[in-house]
């Protein structure tokens, strides 16, 4: 979908090389180019057994890869050269103003740029820090947990990821239609602040309501997890017709309906159905309780009911999904390992390795028309 753009991308860690990544497995050539020796992301765990970052290597599957000598005037030419080749460039390297739009711009005119920062201004933040400072982990966890309880999942990271491969493609469309650049940034704090606004967090807070901790509650609906004989199971209603079905399955239909009437509830509006999700969830913990998790895998066939079990990474089955496939990943061997979710009809979701640290160097450098015996006998490149 995207044969013919080329982004050059200087970067570490997750938001940045998401951003590239995306753009990669959509078609876009994308060159990652790192310092001699690797980026701080280099080493970045989990590891493989070899020492290879999974982390490096699962953010940077389908990219070229090229190192350079940040800090000798010919590999900051070597930069400059490729940006000006590919005339889009990714970053979120920092106190490089070599790297910055005006500098490179110099070289390209018409160059997009795309700058992600820690926030407006360019003050340093990453996402664990800019997740505690935006509120979430005081909402997170069971009701009577006086600590903030941070997630696993780089949630903001992520989103400004993907925020990223969006704002350069539509620089990039702008350009082909006006032959203007641009110079966009992207603060991390920013797409955090943007998304619990978007969420309704933000509106919620300056109408005066203290969002409270709820566990594994579905806020403002009904949904909780389960224990079951032999695990645990997340249950959800969204909608009045899930919530009938489960009342059905899990036997408590006329008990529900009983308990609507002594409360003088609507069970078929979202919020009665959270204010009273202690009582309901009572009512049906014992049917969960009392089965195996085969059992309710069969008794919700046919239901509209969302359910699912909760399992570990090591438990999933990663041969069922056509998205993942097999590659020979250098430095850690044979993975199952996701192309695109992007699903485009045209069969061409094919899992691809990222490159060893510095793989294409030479034929990078070949493609500008540089010498690289040259350039490495300089130490520019690696």
């Amino acid at each position: 979908m995207l044969a013919g753009l080329r982004v050059v991308e200087i970067s570490s860690f997750v938001a940045a090389p998401l951003g590239g990544m995306t753009l990669a497995q959509l078609g876009a050539d994308v060159i990652r180019v790192d310092p001699v020796g690797g980026a701080a992301d280099t080493g970045r765990w989990p590891l493989a057994p070899s020492g290879t970052s999974l982390l490096w290597t699962g953010m940077n599957k389908g990219k070229r890869s090229i190192t350079v000598d940040f800090r000798s005037p010919a590999g900051r030419e070597v930069v400059t050269r490729l940006a000006a080749d590919a005339g889009i460039v990714l970053t979120n390297a920092v106190g490089r103003d070599w790297l910055g739009y005006e500098a490179l711009a110099g070289a390209r005119p018409d160059l997009i740029h795309l700058q992600i920062e820690g926030r407006a201004g360019g003050a340093p933040a990453v996402d664990y820090t800019v997740n505690a400072e935006i509120g979430f982990p005081l909402v997170t966890g069971p009701p009577d947990h006086a600590a903030p309880v941070s997630h696993v999942l780089p949630a903001w990271d992520v989103a400004c990821g993907l925020y990223a491969a969006v704002g350069i493609l539509a620089a990039e469309r702008r350009r082909s239609r006006t032959g203007e650049g641009a110079r966009i940034t992207l603060p991390l704090y920013d797409v955090a602040l943007a998304t619990a606004g978007n969420l309704g967090f933000l509106a919620e807070a300056q109408l005066g309501q203290e969002r409270p901790r709820v566990g594994n509650h579905l806020f403002g609906g009904f949904g909780r997890d389960f224990a079951v004989a032999d695990g645990r199971v997340m249950v959800v209603a969204m909608t009045g017709r899930h919530f009938a079905d489960l009342c059905q399955v899990t036997g408590v239909r006329e008990t529900v309906a009983e308990l609507e009437r002594l409360l003088g509830a609507d069970f078929s509006v979202d919020g009665d159905r959270f204010r009273h999700r202690e009582a309901l969830a009572a009512l049906m913990a014992p049917w969960f309780e009392s089965r195996s998790l085969a059992e309710v895998e069969k008794a919700m066939e046919g239901t509209a009911v969302l359910w699912s079990p909760y399992r570990r990474f090591t438990e999933l089955d990663l041969d069922a999904n056509p998205m993942l496939g097999d590659i020979d990943q250098p430095g850690v061997g044979r993975l199952r390992a996701p192309a695109s979710p992007l699903d485009t009809g045209d069969g061409d979701r094919t899992a691809v390795p990222a490159p060893r640290l510095g793989e294409h160097t030479d034929a990078i450098l070949e493609s500008l028309g540089l010498d690289a015996a040259e350039l490495r006998a300089q130490g520019a490149v690696a």
